[in-house]
């Protein structure tokens, strides 16, 4: 295709698009309305009612949908529950072209007017440019912008670039239970044929400049049990004639983090891989704003004053933070008793190329060596009950360039490049699972307030959103040859 044809038929593409903004967010408020919390165990009917709709939509646009079942679950009272299907979809099967798997989720966190929301979080609510509800940036914009762009191919009658591949599920906000199994079940069939799968579930670094991800750290939280006695103790009878365990917890704690944020466990930097030139300068050009980051925090002061130090701090180092102790005395007034028993909470963001193992027994290792110096006979105990893997991809793979190209003809700039502090576990579990290429590709602005009261898309982000996809689509064409060219994407502990 030459570039005139091609400029021709992403006017044609984005003229339409334009035109038909307001039924695409009718659709948004069609499902925003739908309350699929899928935290709330009585709001399960509602989640599930939802994935109806996805599979309705889905089917509408000619794709062939497979709702699969994935029976039920126990809650901590007993109770089983059915869990939402995990839709399937399928459009497209020509040989020739390339096969883009999307990942998205429908279902939301819970959401209550009361909770400081300004108008119903399950009415969309356009205030300003803004469309404001539950789910609106978290996904349920994301993956409607996405079904949006492929629907305009169809309404205009052009040529499908690409074969489209989908997997929505309803349990995400909940930990996706059940899908990483059917991921195993289905990698030697579903995904056989797919070259690489998008997830649009994060948000841009800036209100304004659009971004790519390419890499988040992953996360080991740890407990470390301090106990004495078998009963808490009265401060005036037994204070200064015992080894206190909140003492103890509380040194132990110190003992992690000096006051740089510079983690003190031995060897915990060691498989760090050394920051490149060329990842350096990707730092360079990212439109990030300190100020409004430490206004938006309520802080006064971050550790670091650079741009670049803060975000390699947040993205490319490993981050050790305390999250609090239970059994000790919190409630409001004075309560003279020392504990028996107390358990300090923290985890570890840790970055690719950390092992979990390791990392688990270099904190197991320096917590008893700090413990046998303070000649306590109280018993310590440290344990990791959760720990996910970080994930990074290649800037350069040919996926990336295509992304890149897309967002330069929607938005007229070129997108940061970043990485996200905090862990999402799908990226890395469809790369491991499958063993293909995951590029994260979000829409949403910074000031999304996804999770939290007011959670927005605004309307510009959304239809652009989903020019962006449809951009995409054709770019991805253009490659054919060189996805299967390039080898299997390297997965990094």
């Amino acid at each position: 295709m030459s570039s005139s044809s091609s400029s021709a038929l992403e006017t044609e593409i984005f003229q339409y698009i334009d035109l038909h903004q307001s039924d695409f967010i009718k659709d948004l408020k069609e499902w925003v309305a739908v309350e699929s919390d899928s935290v709330q165990p009585g709001l399960r009917k509602e989640v599930m009612r939802m994935m109806a709709l996805a599979a309705g939509k889905l089917a509408a646009l000619g794709a062939t949908v497979n709702s699969v079942n994935l029976g039920s679950h126990q809650l901590p009272d007993g109770q089983h529950l059915p869990l939402p299907p995990v839709i399937l979809g399928e459009l497209g099967m020509d040989p020739q072209n390339p096969t883009v798997c999307f990942y998205g989720h429908v279902d939301v966190q819970p959401a209550r007017k009361e909770d400081g929301w300004k108008t119903d979080p399950y009415v969309l609510t356009e205030i300003d440019g803004n469309l404001y509800g539950r789910g609106s940036t978290d996904n349920k914009g994301p993956v409607l912008a996405w079904i949006n762009a492929v629907e305009t191919f169809r309404a205009l009658k052009l040529a499908i670039p690409v074969n489209f591949k989908f997997i929505i599920e309803g349990m995400e906000e909940a930990g996706s239970l059940g899908l990483e199994k059917l991921l195993e079940e289905e990698k030697q069939c579903f995904f056989s044929d797919v070259d690489f799968i998008v997830i649009s579930d994060n948000l841009w670094l800036s209100k304004k400049k659009p971004a790519l991800t390419y890499g988040t750290r992953g996360n080991a939280c740890f407990f470390v049990e301090v106990e004495g006695g078998d009963k808490d103790l009265h401060s005036g009878t037994f204070g200064g004639i015992i080894h206190e365990p909140l003492m103890d917890l509380v040194a132990l704690l110190d003992s992690l983090v000096d006051p740089t944020g510079h983690i003190q466990i031995p060897g915990i930097y060691d498989s760090v891989a050394a920051l490149t030139e060329e990842e350096r300068k990707l730092y360079e050009s990212i439109e990030y704003d300190i100020e409004e980051h430490k206004n938006n925090s309520g802080v006064k002061k971050f550790l670091y004053s650079s741009k670049e130090e803060i975000l390699l701090h947040l993205w490319r180092y490993p981050s050790l933070s305390i999250h609090g102790i239970e059994g000790a005395f919190h409630e409001p007034g004075i309560k003279t008793v020392i504990p028996a028993k107390v358990i300090g909470k923290f985890s570890i963001r840790q970055v690719p190329y950390m092992d979990l193992a390791a990392v688990k027994q270099q904190v197991e290792e320096h917590l008893k060596n700090v413990f046998s110096r303070r000649n306590s006979p109280n018993k310590l105990k440290v344990s990791m009950p959760l720990g996910a893997k970080p994930w990074v991809a290649d800037v350069n793979d040919p996926l990336y360039k295509a992304a890149r190209r897309a967002i330069k003809t929607v938005f007229g700039e070129d997108p940061d490049f970043i990485r996200d502090g905090s862990t999402i576990p799908i990226a890395r579990m469809f790369q491991t699972i499958t063993q293909k290429r995951v590029i994260m590709f979000p829409i949403g602005a910074a000031d999304a307030g996804e999770h939290s009261q007011n959670e927005k898309i605004s309307r510009h982000n959304y239809i652009e959103g989903t020019k962006v996809f449809a951009a995409f689509f054709l770019e991805i064409s253009k490659l054919r040859g060189q996805l299967h060219e390039t080898s299997s994407p390297e997965t990094n502990n």
